[in-house]
């Protein structure tokens, strides 16, 4: 198998973001996490190169769409796949999600972690296929 694909978990509830990087790194990813958005960025710009982003969208200081604004804006790790998880389903803050570049966006309410694990892979194989073409 191809070497590990490195993911940023970005989620304030520290019982969470403890238990999808369990999940993830028992599903061969490498796991790197931040409880914030800022604590995120500061990673990015460090340099730190994640093939993926999940990340929560209410967070204090600074929400998951701020953060991904800021991702943009810097231009920081522009071919991460970012994905969002949050409880959020509306549809306005899935567009909003899209329009910042997400390329998936999941309900924690309705996936269990095994499913996000799954959706987030699929998310991931879907952009490496499209970027192959």
């Amino acid at each position: 198998m191809d070497e590990k694909k490195k993911i940023l978990i970005v989620d304030d509830d520290m019982f969470l973001l403890d238990m999808y990087a369990l999940k993830f790194s028992q599903n061969s990813f490498d796991v790197f996490t931040a409880d914030s958005g800022a604590v995120a960025l500061e990673k990015l710009r460090g340099g730190l190169k994640p093939d993926i982003i999940l990340t929560d969208i209410i967070m204090p200081e600074m929400d998951g769409f701020e953060m991904l604004e800021k991702i943009n804006s810097e231009k920081l790790v522009p071919d991460s796949v970012k994905i969002i998880l949050s409880n959020k389903g509306q549809q306005a803050d899935i567009d909003q999600g899209i329009k910042l570049g997400a390329s998936g966006y999941i309900v924690k309410a309705n996936s269990t972690p095994t499913e996000v694990i799954s959706q987030v892979t699929d998310i991931l194989n879907r952009k490496i296929i499209s970027k192959d073409k």
